[in-house]
This record gives C-alpha cells, structure tokens and sequence, in this order.
C-alpha cells in the first residue's frame, strides 16, 4: 500500500478524517514552501496536496492562478518541484500529491516522469484534464510503480462515470464539490452527502472533497460524509496576505490548518 493508502487506513482505524491542503510549489518561493510543507505537517495535516504550476490551470479559479503564476516567474520547473518533495522525503512521512496538468506530464514524458516522482518520494498525481479514458497508458506505468493516480468526479457525474472513476482511482477518489473552479466560497455547495452517498454505493475507496472550503466550519460539515477534506484556496489567500514576511507567512498558514484540524476533529 502506498503512503496515501496507509494514512487513509490508519484515521480510519481512529474515526478520524484527513485534512489535505493544498499549496502550489515554489509560492512565494522554494524555501518558503518547504517551510511551509514541514509546518502544514506539525499542525495536522494528513495529506498535502503540491501544485506544480503551469501557465492555463483551467480548473483553478483565481487565487491559484495567482499563486502559479508568482512560482512560473521565479522559473519553477518540474524538476525543481520533486526535488523540493525530495528534499521533504529526508526528514518526513507526509504523503505528498502532485497535482497539475497533463501538458506537462506529457511533454516531460509519462514514464519519466511518473519514474522521477516516485524516485524523488512522491505518492501520487492529479491530473485534472486527462480522464480516465486517455489515461490507460499513464495508469499502467504508475501501477507498476505503486504511485497512486487519483480522478476526479463532480456533481455532475453519471452513474456510469462514477463507476469508471471509482474503478480507475487509486489511493482515493477526488469529488469536486461544486461545478466550476476553486475558490474560498461563503457556503457549501448543495448536495454534496448525497453525491457522497451515490459514490460509496460503488466503491469502498477513500473519498475526499474539495472545491469552496473555506474555513474550520465547513471542514467540519464536510468531515461528517467523506474521508478527506480538501483545502486549497483558502490557504493560498492567507499566503497571499503575507507575502512580504515569509516568517509570519509560515506561521499564519500552520494556524489556519490547526483551526481546520480542530475543526474535522472536535
């Protein structure tokens, strides 16, 4: 079982969720983001998600475009990002997620690049325009590498695409919320413990939920149907806010996840 798997195991053995942050690699910079990774750890999280930032994230809404676009202007490329997760890997256990878009999977090569992560300590891939349709080749090298692929469904999923997903997936299965992109929103989408519900009716893998969770309230709500809530917006705004003190940065962001750990925990 992959690191993922074993996490996913594990809160559930003890009733608990997991949190899984999201922060997009080499924002404001490298050093800040393996600070950042370190902390996001010692303040509960499970699970991080780590965006390797490309120029057209079309699922993210404008908060994350931000964050890809201030990492593209300090030149962060592929390489630099697993060996940020490698550097990570010498001193820690977190599963780490990549998440990005399939041009550069595809253009740094799926077998490189599924060899490189795995090698560099990394547990698995998001890729939220290649569908498990056009994945089968991609699929194939990361089973044999026991790296986790993880797809996505959405509120609009049929009862057939839920079945193909929940068969594809590996490590867990990603419901997007809400249609549209990302971004902190005021409320929860509705619906969403039915989607749940109509998931686990076909698989018993992990399922996580991101897409508008915005503080330690909703995280809660959220805890209560899934195994995994996601978080990503919300804290790429408190980096954001802090741009000018990395310091401060670091420590603002470890405390927004110790209220969300709070939250999915009390």
């Amino acid at each position: 079982m992959s690191r993922i798997s074993d996490k996913f195991s594990q809160l559930k053995s003890q009733g608990q969720r997991a949190l899984m942050p999201f922060i997009s690699a080499g924002d404001p910079n490298m050093e800040t983001s393996y600070r950042l990774l370190l902390e996001l750890e010692r303040q509960g999280a499970d699970i991080v998600e780590l965006g390797i930032p490309f120029s057209d994230p079309i699922a993210d809404g404008p908060t994350i475009q931000r964050a890809s676009q201030r990492s593209l202007k300090n030149g962060t490329t592929v390489d630099d990002v697993l060996e940020l997760v490698q550097r990570v890997r010498r001193t820690s256990q977190l599963p780490l997620v990549l998440m990005t878009y399939y041009n550069l999977v595809y253009h740094y090569g799926e077998e490189r690049f599924v060899k490189a992560a795995v090698s560099a300590g990394a547990d698995g891939l998001i890729v939220p325009d290649l569908p498990p349709e056009e994945a089968w080749n991609l699929l194939k090298i990361a089973d044999a590498q026991g790296f986790d692929i993880i797809f996505l469904l959405a509120p609009t999923s049929t009862p057939d695409r839920i079945e193909l997903v929940s068969k594809s997936s590996r490590g867990f299965i990603y419901y997007v919320s809400l249609t549209g992109i990302t971004g902190a929103r005021g409320e929860l989408a509705q619906g969403i413990e039915q989607q749940v519900q109509a998931i686990r009716a076909q698989t018993d893998k992990p399922i996580a939920v991101g897409f508008g969770i915005s503080n330690a309230a909703q995280a809660a709500q959220i805890a209560a149907w899934v195994d995994g809530v996601i978080v990503g917006s919300a804290l790429i705004n408190i980096i954001e806010n802090y741009l000018e003190d990395e310091q401060l940065l670091v420590k603002k962001a470890g405390e927004f996840i110790n209220s969300l750990k709070q939250g999915i925990t009390s």
